[in-house]
């Protein structure tokens, strides 16, 4: 029996945050019915790759779930939600503060229903302060956090990361653990509460590393300024001779001393006390001296904490390969097999079913089941 069994979710949230927490508690065994507008749904279910009509985004986050149209602004809306409301155990949004208040269906107004209920919003600065109402995505969340200013390039210039750190680790991951928490609250109290999840506050809890300088009264980072922002040699990316990238983090002493041993770095270079750019454009000149798959063969079984920079396909397909089996589920969409989002849930939680799809849309209203 999956941990989550027995309790209903009312999803109304679209795009990324919303729908991967509502994913992960379905994939835990939660039975998750998404709230859709008339004309189109959720915005994400037609961007590309669309495959069978379908768009793939869409299905790999709402894979497991159900679906029903309703107009939020429809006089009688309660007619159809209202049953909702009163069985459901979590509710998610993700609209700006204030629009589920217009709408009637605020925290207090359904508490006063279903007091069991536990309601997370989902914002980007929270649902209070000068900022709450700000439109933003995942770029803007990692600017206003202080990442974005600490990832850069050599020229000082903020790099685009694929990760979209935002809307997962300020969102989505938050959003379930504090749901969790309110669960287990329930469990002694009867009372569901209102959990208050702002991704661009969420964000900075990530950089420990840089926070313990700045509150210490020490000089805030700047980009590379830090370890693991480019002011050591220890931890770098290098170009190889075939244009391939090698992730080098030898950071402790055994791991920097069987690196240097291993690229030839001369003694006086190794040393921790070498100017940082001399020893960084040493090692850059000698890793450029090989091919990815050289470099990769020269470090295989030694203690280096190097890797080869993969592209996604080689990511995946190794995985595959290996014994973690992190595409053992699987999505069905049209016509056609893919596999399941992996979702960080340990398979001893997970639900029993193995192949599931993703709700189709209905402007009549009628709920669709995912398979």
């Amino acid at each position: 029996m999956s941990p989550l069994n027995n309790l209903f979710v009312l999803d109304f949230s679209t795009l990324l945050p919303g729908p991967l927490a509502s994913l992960m508690l379905a994939e835990a065994g939660a039975e998750v019915v998404k709230i859709e507008r008339p004309g189109g749904g959720d915005a994400m279910r037609a961007y590309d790759p669309v495959v069978d009509g379908e768009g793939v985004n869409f299905a790999l986050l709402n894979r497991g779930k159900r679906s029903i149209t309703i107009d939020l602004k429809s006089p009688d809306v309660m007619t159809v939600l209202g049953p909702l409301i009163d069985k459901a155990d979590i509710l998610i949004e993700q609209f700006r503060p204030g629009v589920m208040e217009r709408l009637g269906l605020s925290y207090q107004a359904l508490h006063e229903r279903n007091q069991r209920l536990i309601y997370c919003s989902i914002s980007g600065w929270g649902q209070n302060g000068p900022k709450a109402s700000k439109p933003g995505h995942d770029l803007n969340f990692a600017a206003e956090s202080g990442i974005l200013g600490l990832t850069t390039d050599k020229n000082g210039h903020p790099v685009l990361s694929a990760f979209l750190a935002g809307d997962i680790a300020g969102g989505a991951l938050p959003a379930v653990l504090n749901i969790l928490l309110a669960l287990r609250q329930r469990d002694h109290t009867g009372q569901g509460c209102y959990i208050d999840v702002g991704m661009t506050d969420n964000l900075m809890g990530y950089l420990s590393w840089g926070l313990s300088s700045g509150f210490a009264g020490l000089e805030w980072p700047k980009p590379a300024s830090n370890l693991v922002i480019g002011a050591s040699p220890r931890y770098q990316v290098y170009r190889t001779a075939d244009d391939r990238f090698l992730a080098a983090a030898p950071i402790e002493d055994k791991f920097w001393a069987e690196f240097t041993s291993i690229i030839g770095l001369p003694p006086h270079l190794a040393d921790p006390g070498a100017p940082v750019d001399e020893a960084v454009d040493a090692i850059a000149e000698r890793i450029r001296m090989r091919t990815a798959a050289e470099w990769d063969e020269a470090f295989s079984g030694k203690d280096v904490c190097c890797s080869i920079v993969l592209t996604l396909e080689e990511a995946i397909t190794a995985s595959q390969g290996s014994n973690r089996q992190i595409q053992g589920r699987t999505l069905g969409i049209g016509s056609k097999t893919l596999p399941a989002l992996p979702v960080p849930i340990n398979s001893a939680f997970r639900s029993p079913y193995s192949h599931a799809f993703s709700p189709r849309f209905d402007e009549s209203g009628v709920s669709h089941p995912a398979s």
